[in-house]
């Protein structure tokens, strides 16, 4: 197998990915108690070449796919062949590492426009004038 390219300047080597091939669950007939076709993909965060960036971003992040250990735990059993399911959890393994590097936009507070608040002012007036109709009549 080759590295596994994060970026252009990142790479995962092989020797860092710890795969191992069990059985799927689930239905799947005769062929399910004989074929180990499901990936069980174990990645080190801190025993890892990526940079430090990576690794502390990955290590905060809130994941249950992520052990207290900082340990990326990943099982790939979608497809019926090992092959694709090796494929499906090095892209899963690889869209992880890749999520933490683009940084969220500072989010700014805006407040209400004074147009909003007062179409937001006269609605309620208006809805409670007509509850009032709805009273008994003396």
């Amino acid at each position: 197998m080759s590295p596994l390219a994060i970026s252009t300047h990142v790479t995962i080597t092989d020797e860092e990915i710890e795969i191992h091939a069990i059985r799927s669950q689930g239905a799947g007939g005769q062929n399910v108690n004989k074929v180990a076709t499901a990936i069980h993909l174990r990645f080190a965060i801190t025993g890892s070449s990526l940079p430090e960036f990576y690794k502390q971003r990955l290590l905060a992040l809130k994941d249950r796919r992520i052990s207290s250990e900082g340990v990326i735990v990943l099982k790939a059993q979608r497809f019926r062949t090992q092959e694709k399911n090796r494929e499906d959890a090095l892209a899963r393994l690889r869209e992880l590492i890749r999520g933490v590097a683009v940084s969220q936009k500072k989010r700014i507070a805006t407040k209400p426009t004074h147009g909003s608040q007062q179409r937001r002012m006269d609605s309620k007036t208006r809805q409670s004038r007509q509850k009032a109709l709805r009273g008994k009549v003396i």
